[in-house]
């Protein structure tokens, strides 16, 4: 899951070595929480005008964690 982030933002950046994701242990619900972090001036390229395409990313994830039943939250930081 977490190379699909990667692969999907370093698709959006300039800097692709900045691109990191950082993954947090399941909560008490199950959720699995990953950060994705980018380089600052790549970051209104991640979220996109009006959060657009940060939406579009958070929906891609959730389709593939919907895929193996578990629960996902995407952040970018």
């Amino acid at each position: 899951m977490d190379q699909l982030l990667v692969s999907i933002a370093r698709g959006l950046v300039d800097d692709k070595d900045a691109v990191n994701v950082t993954v947090d242990e399941p909560n008490e619900e199950g959720l699995i929480v990953y950060h994705l972090h980018v380089a600052p001036d790549d970051m209104g390229r991640v979220i996109g005008k009006q959060g657009r395409i940060a939406k579009a990313i958070r929906t891609v994830m959730r389709a593939a964690a919907n895929r193996q039943e578990t629960k996902i939250a995407v952040e970018i930081d």
